[in-house]
């Protein structure tokens, strides 16, 4: 068996962002294998939109005898000239799969989308792209929508009557702001047969913070249920096995197989397990809202070190206190200290947070913002939302962060810095905001039982990393025993209301009149 398709990330940072901006991530063999073994059945020939370094032909060549002729398209020419696709029954050319087509469906469509993120889209094509899934879907998806999801749609718009479909794709692809509109429609003009998920432990790409899904998708009448796999260990033969069998749920050593709900999984989500009948009586959201960081559209020009502060001589009430990165916050208390040893290590920790208009601002600040007038950052996707574009997010400073996107186990951060977060992190804002409460919660969200539910809302990627969405967060459970153990449902926190509620038929708001707590 050839491992030419494994590729071997880089631990340069130049290298890693080339393939970033090309969205190059290659498909292992035990993977391509089993992909390929679902686009077979009943087909002469096997189309790759991003045939990239020839990773389905190989599967293709490796597990069947028939001559199934491949056709595969890319726009990076110098992988097309790999001698693996000097093969007298393939065909690829450089083709822009996205704005230029094939004038034809496909019976078999396999495909290892480009993974570019919204941000590395330039407002061209995005306009091109939202024009796209109009004319496909009806509807147009939200603009942070990655380029592998107009990859999948275009990919659906080419599949024949009883065609079938693979990709594999990141979880984001069923769980970012668009997920929603976009799986529901799909879930009523196709069948989706299979999703194939991960273990961490499994994961096809060890070296990249990404968490992979497989969709196995038909162009045949909805179905109301799917099989939902989950690849516990690495092997070698099990999932394509599992696949080439038609997915027949015999016992598999190292993958598990659940028939679920298409709207079930929907719900939660196809990354992560059923959730129905997990019985927490308790959420986070009984006792706490969330809300992501601040994103500021550009860290390098807003959030700044201590000496840049100095160096501009820009009025230091002009500045809040921040962190920015995960990393910058070793433990799972913040202190004031910490943040002081942060500005010695000339890290970043002054955000810049401007109220005032622009007349009213001294001299330093004003020609200050002219320079990121003068290098276009009015002008990017996030900024020019904003008006005026260098008005900053506003956040109340939480008392608990969240790591966003972490490896460590302790993911609640208490904040006794006062510092307020960029999107590294999520705001967690207690609904009591006394001491104790806010310290037994944190406890509460710290506690391993606790920690463990993480899985079942957020997204886990390889190295132990998982990442969790603020709405997601909200939904994570805690266990009975904990809440009572901190007292977190103590009758001090039980509020008595009386409500004399009304319709402002202006507003449309309610107003409590009075507000009392029972005491003890």
């Amino acid at each position: 068996m050839t491992n030419k398709a494994v590729q071997l990330i880089s631990t340069n940072r130049d290298k890693r962002e080339k393939l970033r901006e090309k969205g190059q991530f290659w498909t292992p063999p035990w993977v391509a294998d089993a992909m390929v073994s679902y686009v077979l059945d009943d087909t002469k020939l096997i189309f790759d939109p991003a045939v990239g370094r020839g990773a389905f032909l190989e599967a293709l060549r490796r597990i069947t005898n028939k001559k199934i002729s491949f056709y595969g398209t890319d726009i990076d020419q110098d992988v097309l000239r790999d001698t693996i696709f000097s093969d007298n029954n393939c065909s690829v050319e450089k083709r822009d799969f996205i704005k230029d087509p094939p004038k034809k469906l496909f019976k078999s469509i396999i495909a290892n989308p480009p993974y570019i993120r919204h941000h590395r889209i330039d407002s061209t094509t995005k306009l091109f792209l939202k024009k796209l899934t109009a004319n496909i879907t009806g509807f147009t998806l939200d603009g942070r929508t990655g380029y592998h999801i107009f990859f999948l749609l275009q990919a659906l718009n080419h599949l024949e009557e009883n065609g079938k479909l693979a990709f594999i794709m990141p979880a984001d692809t069923c769980e970012g702001t668009f997920a929603k509109k976009l799986w529901n429609w799909i879930s009523k003009k196709y069948a989706i047969e299979c999703v194939i998920t991960f273990d961490g432990s499994a994961t096809p790409f060890p070296s990249v913070d990404t968490n992979p899904l497989i969709f196995l998708i038909k162009k045949a009448e909805p179905l109301e249920n799917l099989i939902w796999v989950r690849v516990n260990e690495l092997h070698p033969d099990d999932l394509t096995l599992f696949v080439k069998s038609s997915f027949q749920t015999r016992h598999y050593k190292t993958i598990s197989v659940t028939q679920r709900e298409i709207q079930e999984a929907l719900e939660t989500g196809f990354s992560r397990p059923q959730q129905n009948g997990n019985g927490f009586k308790y959420h986070l959201s009984d006792f706490a809202k969330v809300m992501r960081g601040i994103a500021t559209g550009s860290n390098e020009f807003f959030f700044l070190t201590n000496d840049q502060v100095k160096k501009l001589k820009i009025p230091e009430k002009y500045f809040k206190v921040a962190v920015g990165r995960t990393k910058d916050v070793s433990d799972d208390i913040l202190k004031t200290n910490d943040v002081k040893q942060l500005e010695g290590k000339q890290r970043p920790t002054f955000l810049l947070s401007i109220d005032d208009k622009k007349e009213t601002l001294p001299k330093a600040l004003v020609a200050y913002l002219k320079v990121g007038e003068e290098i276009g950052l009015p002008d990017k996707a996030l900024i020019q939302q904003r008006k005026p574009w260098f008005k900053m997010e506003k956040r109340e400073i939480p008392p608990i962060l969240f790591a966003y996107l972490g490896r460590r186990n302790s993911r609640f951060i208490l904040n006794q810095a006062g510092a307020l977060p960029l999107t590294g992190f999520l705001c967690v804002y207690p609904i009591h905001k006394d001491e104790i409460f806010v310290h037994n919660l944190w406890k509460v969200l710290n506690h391993p039982d606790t920690i463990k539910n993480l899985f079942l809302v957020g997204k886990s990627y390889g190295s132990g990393a998982i990442k969790v969405e603020p709405r997601n967060l909200e939904r994570l459970g805690i266990p009975e025993e904990v809440v009572i153990k901190y007292k977190l449902v103590h009758p001090l926190y039980r509020q008595t209301t009386q409500l004399n509620l009304f319709v402002n038929e202006k507003k449309n708001k309610y107003k409590i009149k009075k507000s009392t707590r029972t005491k003890l």
